[in-house]
């Protein structure tokens, strides 16, 4: 699937000018998975508070569609992925249930990934682990993605990246009305490639799709 994109090298300032994203088809498969995942999900919700909606319709749009927006701005092959702060799964979940590359789900809280644990072997993703630890605590590397939703600040996240994608890998971060602030934030301390798409399930929201992420040198 292609999709229009503006690419940048923040040095100065974020692309104003954005570029809708489309959903993508999916599979009959995939599909009943997502079903599936849903009715556990609102299952699980009435336990504990996984998300804010209970109903259907709106978490369909709000988390789900929102996590499969993602889809198209994944790299080409299947590399691994990791989802760092899942909680109810998304988006990294909701990208394993519609692809098969690896994909690593860390989530500290217990309960929530007790939670991504049973939707896992009840969806039978064999390709998906669940990491029930602090991001800090994630040994793994050289991972081709690195997703996080509503996680932290781009400058935070950059340094997750940093440590844990390997060579030519991708970071795809949803943000809201500060994704703008936030890339010029980071560009104080890091040095990136940044691209950055309009969500098509937020008004004023952005996803952004950063590479060749590295510290930003001191100065002399």
């Amino acid at each position: 699937m292609s999709v229009s994109r503006e690419t940048l090298t923040l040095a100065s300032g974020p692309a104003h000018d954005l570029h809708a994203l489309t959903l993508p088809s999916l599979d009959s498969a995939a599909m009943d998975r997502l079903d599936l995942f849903l009715r556990l999900l609102l299952d699980w919700n009435n336990r504990i508070n996984l998300v804010a909606r209970t109903d259907p319709a709106g978490i369909r749009q709000r988390h789900i569609e929102d996590s499969l927006q993602l889809l198209p701005l994944l790299p080409a092959g299947d590399g691994p992925l990791v989802d760092l702060g899942s909680g109810a799964g998304f988006p990294g979940l909701i990208l394993a249930i519609a692809s098969q590359r690896p994909v690593h789900l860390v989530e500290a809280d217990h309960r929530k990934a007790a939670f991504l644990t049973e939707a896992v072997a009840r969806l039978a993703l064999s390709h998906v682990t669940v990491h029930p630890v602090r991001i800090e605590s994630v040994r793994l590397q050289s991972f081709a993605v690195l997703t996080a939703r509503a996680l932290a600040p781009l400058t935070i996240l950059a340094s997750h990246a940093e440590r844990l994608l390997g060579s030519g890998g991708v970071a795809i971060f949803p943000k809201g009305r500060t994704a703008g602030a936030e890339l010029s934030a980071a560009s104080r301390d890091w040095i990136f490639d940044a691209e950055r798409f309009a969500s098509r399930t937020a008004p004023d929201a952005a996803i952004l799709r950063l590479s060749n992420i590295r510290p930003r040198p001191a100065a002399p």
